[in-house]
């Protein structure tokens, strides 16, 4: 098959696996090509074979106050899709990739199939804004085909958005051989002392995250025990989350690495991972924690508790708990033998459920059976 993917480029869970699954199509030895603004950055810059890059440009002119995105992906989509023969769009992320998707399909003399995944905030968030709303419905009505990345999300799209949809779960997933429990020694002795613990958090910085809260509870476990914790990524949050810290007297136990690429060596390095989030379609930074053998602690929220069994395989607390979720990372903390049991839980959880070689292939299907007209 020849698939054309549309997501956005940036430090996010639709991004990243847009990206990933495009990779693996590729592996499986389809045609994959990816349009955005720029390179998403999971892509990296090796040479991939079945991979293309076609980077979407807006036009500056005068007369536009807001340059036109959503018309030039449809353009580019209509060019990449006549000069390549493509099959189908899969466009990641409602708004505004369904409707560019929709409308690149009619502007085609042939017939192309547009699958239209959503991600959570695209429903919950962006997609119900007054301004966007009849958009985000008609680009999902007019889809050839809808899934969404957790049963709660596919419920609330069908409750806020369009209860008449048909909408398939293909859950996130990992690549449990990338993301695997490894020795991490001299990695994890460059942040934190041999007696030092150390907790994760992993984001895109914005509010809905929670960040505040994230220092919250790392500031209740450095209160039990030695302990350091770890920020990756960046946005809007961010120097609130590092200022909260400092006013705590956290500054010198705070570490922020930016934007990574090599995530997969700084996971396993990690005792536990924070996910304190307002709301979570998925949780695909807690799932690539988990493939790592480093349980969560999260928020009971969204799509959280199909990825985490509670006391099992990660910790869950209602949406600001962060007094609750402390108090139960400091016990598990403070028992290696329980820890050793959730983290081995949390590994299995993974591999048991998430692996990608289950949901590249529940893709694949779904692409097959909108190609048959299915």
């Amino acid at each position: 098959m020849k698939v054309a993917i549309v997501c956005y480029p940036t430090y996010g869970g639709s991004g990243v696996v847009a990206t990933e699954l495009g990779l693996a199509l590729a592996e499986r030895d389809h045609e994959v090509h990816f349009l955005s603004y720029e390179p998403p950055y999971r892509l990296g810059g090796d040479f991939r074979p079945n991979v293309f890059f076609h980077e979407v440009q807006v036009t500056a002119y005068p007369l536009f106050r807001y340059p036109p995105y959503d018309l030039a992906l449809a353009s580019k989509l209509v060019e990449v899709a006549e000069t390549h023969g493509i099959d189908l769009i899969h466009a990641h992320y409602a708004v505004p990739h369904a409707v560019s998707a929709v409308l690149a399909r009619d502007m085609l003399g042939r017939p192309v199939k547009v699958l239209t995944t959503l991600h959570g905030t695209d429903v919950t968030l962006v997609g119900q804004e007054k301004s966007y709303l009849a958009a985000t419905r008609y680009g999902l009505m007019r889809s050839d085909g809808i899934t969404a990345v957790s049963r709660h999300l596919a419920e609330e799209t069908k409750r806020v958005l369009c209860d008449t949809c048909k909408v398939r779960v293909v859950y996130n997933f990992v690549d449990t051989e990338r993301y695997a429990p490894r020795p991490c020694g001299p990695t994890r002795a460059r942040f934190a002392k041999p007696e030092e613990k150390v907790l994760l958090h992993v984001s895109n910085f914005r509010p809905v995250k929670r960040p505040l809260d994230v220092v919250a509870i790392f500031a209740e476990v450095a209160r039990a025990m030695p302990a350091k914790l770890l920020l990756v990524g960046e946005g809007p949050e961010l120097q609130r989350a590092e200022e909260f810290a400092a006013g705590l007297g956290l500054a010198n136990r705070v570490r922020s690495l930016g934007q990574r690429s090599d995530i997969e060596r700084i996971l396993p390095c990690a005792d536990l991972f924070l996910l304190p989030s307002q709301s979570e379609s998925f949780g695909l930074a807690a799932l690539e924690a988990m493939s790592c053998g480093v349980p969560a602690v999260a928020s009971r929220v969204g799509g959280l508790p199909e990825v985490i069994e509670d006391g099992v395989s990660g910790i869950l607390a209602p949406v600001g708990a962060t007094e609750e979720m402390a108090a139960r990372a400091v016990r598990l903390l403070e028992n290696p033998k329980a820890h050793e049991a959730m983290a081995k839980a949390a590994r299995q959880r993974a591999t048991d459920r998430f692996d990608r070689s289950l949901w590249i292939g529940e893709y694949e299907s779904v692409y097959r059976q909108l190609l048959a007209g299915a």
